[in-house]
């Protein structure tokens, strides 16, 4: 048995996974999750404590790691870390986070913070510039929310940080991005030349704020003494510079070549579809991927597992105490539900922007709906139709896509709604997909483990995960169910059009 472990770690929305795999065949040692929250102080606002949650659950995965594996710590090869991204953390001058950290496109604050970069640069600038529109993912009007609400916190960051930089600031000392993320710095970076801008846009200087770029799998630094004793790794260990979670979940699930679409399935949900050079659309995000030569189109929907965790926590109570349900439990914990209950969920039609949407309708103000309702309707009901609505949305995601030449070759889901099969099956017929399932239901850690073996060498290039990715099976579609759920979607993406200027007056409403 070889003696090289790889370590991956990975901080997502409601939890932290971590693995130490064998570098030489992809066995898993062992695995560890610690589950976390949220916190949302206002609406529309989501942060997350960097060293409370981040750091310490790493150190914690650490520790447990190498007392589970009975592996020595100078076995580990290699450290790989992703996060949830992109995010924006403030640190000072000697790397203290200055506040929590805001989140992802889950986090809608900066609306204003949008038309402002708009109204300076202009949509078509920052779209060519970018490769992307803004939106609520985006970095940029984040960081100028900060310097707009929070001067004093603005005035005293020396960088701006996301959630896998942070770990590796606090591994190496080391202040790094890596390229696919730095794209999700939108206005702030060229990604042609993947390079900050080098000029100040609304008092904000991406050069002298933003820390350095590099692709995933480059050595960012090796583990410090201070950082070696909390954790328990070697000191002088090899850390890469590691990427966003959805990214390493993509290498996880096997994609490796162009035309391969990763689907995660998570909290929410991501779709990157790998292709042959960099192509620019409005209605999703253009990027450069993790290697040289490498590029991306990245789309995705701001909640799909959140909406099964809301409805059980508010709609579940049996199964929830029946169960002890807990993270991806409890997708099982409802699964009795569907069978309740038929196809269009007995005439009711949910739109799934609980916390705004991303692609392809690009708007954080967009609220979640469920149209149709009577008396005669059930809790049932009310979860099978959340489930279509994801389906729905991944459809209308795909649909647009096809519109724009891109359509996938091959399908692979991952996350922890991949564990209801008879959800996939729901996605599958309403989108006319195949969706092919890993054997290894790992996720980010298990790809950040694989891209730490490509940046210490053990492994010429990521794509080669298929030595350690094999696919248990494939969901494929029913052309009779898929001809049922038409008028349903039809519905779906008619719903939005025409309630879109009520749900920005609601949330005008809640945010006064």
């Amino acid at each position: 048995m070889s003696d090289a472990f790889l370590l991956g770690v990975d901080i997502g929305t409601y939890s932290s996974k971590g693995v130490l795999v064998n570098a030489e065949n992809g066995e898993v040692a062992a695995s560890h999750m610690i589950e976390h929250g949220l916190s949302m102080p206002k609406p529309g606002w989501v942060e997350m404590d960097a060293d409370k949650i981040w750091w310490n659950e790493f150190i914690i995965l650490c520790q447990y790691l190498l007392n589970e594996g009975g592996i020595s710590e100078k076995d580990i090869k290699g450290v790989g870390i992703s996060g949830i991204g992109p995010c924006v953390l403030p640190i000072d001058s000697e790397g203290k986070p200055l506040r929590a950290a805001i989140l992802y496109g889950i986090d809608t604050r900066a609306s204003e913070e949008i038309r402002q970069y708009e109204a300076l640069l202009g949509k078509e600038k920052i779209f060519w510039l970018t490769g992307s529109n803004l939106s609520s993912s985006s970095t940029g009007p984040k960081i100028l929310w900060l310097k707009n609400n929070e001067p004093r916190v603005f005035e005293k960051a020396d960088c701006f940080l996301t959630s896998q930089s942070y770990l590796v600031l606090k591994l190496t000392g080391e202040r790094c991005v890596d390229v696919y993320s730095g794209g999700t710095f939108a206005p702030f970076m060229d990604v042609e030349k993947m390079q900050w801008l080098d000029e100040e846009l609304l008092g904000v200087k991406p050069k002298e704020v933003l820390p350095k770029v590099q692709w995933s799998c480059e050595i960012a630094g090796e583990v410090s003494l201070s950082a070696a004793k909390e954790t328990g790794l070697a000191v002088g260990t090899p850390v890469i510079t590691g990427t966003i979670d959805a990214a390493a979940e993509a290498i996880s699930t096997g994609l490796s070549a162009a035309g391969d679409m990763m689907m995660m399935l998570g909290s929410s949900n991501s779709l990157i579809l790998r292709t042959d050079k960099f192509v620019r659309t409005q209605n999703f995000w253009g990027l450069n991927w993790l290697e040289p030569d490498t590029y991306a189109v990245v789309g995705g929907m701001s909640t799909v597992g959140s909406l099964t965790r809301w409805f059980r926590d508010n709609f579940a109570p049996e199964e929830l105490n029946a169960q002890g349900t807990s993270g991806v439990n409890a997708y099982a914990a409802l699964g009795g539900l569907l069978g309740q209950s038929s196809i269009g969920a007995n005439g009711l039609v949910a739109l799934p922007y609980f916390e705004g949407e991303r692609t392809p309708i690009y708007d954080p103000d967009a609220c979640g709906v469920l149209f149709g309702l009577n008396l005669k309707h059930t809790r049932a009901d009310m979860y099978r139709a959340l489930l279509e609505g994801v389906g729905y949305g991944i459809k209308h995601n795909l649909d647009v896509m096809e519109s724009e030449g891109m359509r996938p070759s091959r399908i692979l889901g991952v996350g922890g709604a991949t564990l209801n099969l008879a959800w996939m099956q729901i996605i599958a017929d309403i989108a006319n997909i195949s969706i092919e399932i890993p054997e290894k239901q790992l996720g980010a850690s298990y790809g950040d483990a694989f891209m730490a073996g490509v940046g210490v060498g053990l492994m010429p290039g990521l794509g080669e995960i298929g030595r350690w990715v094999r696919h248990k099976q494939v969901i494929t579609p029913s052309g009779e169910m898929h001809e049922r759920y038409d008028p349903y979607y039809r519905i779906y993406r008619e719903l939005y059009l025409k309630t879109k200027g009520l749900m920005h007056e609601l949330t005008g409403l809640r945010k006064d």
